[in-house]
């Protein structure tokens, strides 16, 4: 009896410790954020850069080089941003029909509001894929997000 008591209570702790250990990596896998602002829809990261305006007056434009955005290649991420100021910019790469891993590099600041780094796609082997790339902002103690939805073209 004993024996099946001290079971249950080690398969309790178990589940109790994977819910904890799910709950402190969620922010890895699924970006939080204070506010969510929408860009223009009709905006093509593959075609040139977009802008959207950010509260309180500032702006953020992200760019990718070269275009169209390649797949398995490295290519240059550049994240502006004016009237902002800003502790940590990254852009979280995610398959939006599709889970194609952690792919969110952080940019490092190349100029005064101006940050960049540099980021790989992975292919996909059904052809077009639809992406989201959204830009993290943190400013102050307020995270913005900003997301931004492209087609990759298949692999050729």
């Amino acid at each position: 009896m004993n024996k099946k008591i001290l079971m249950d209570v080690i398969g309790i702790l178990l589940i109790a410790l994977v819910v904890v250990v799910g709950y402190k990596l969620s922010p890895l896998l699924l970006p939080k954020a204070d506010l969510t602002v929408q860009p223009d829809q009709a905006c093509d990261l593959h075609r040139g850069p977009c802008q959207v305006a950010l509260p309180g007056g500032g702006k953020l434009e992200v760019r990718m080089n070269p275009l169209p955005i390649p797949m398995v290649k490295p290519f240059q991420v550049e994240v502006r941003i004016d009237g902002l100021s800003v502790s940590r910019v990254e852009v979280d790469f995610a398959g939006v029909d599709m889970n194609m891993g952690l792919n969110r590099p952080q940019l490092v600041a190349s100029a005064p509001g101006l940050y960049a780094a540099e980021a790989t796609l992975p292919v996909c082997i059904t052809g077009r894929m639809d992406w989201q790339a959204t830009v993290l902002v943190e400013s102050g103690s307020q995270r913005i997000a900003i997301p931004f939805r492209f087609a990759s073209a298949p692999h050729g």
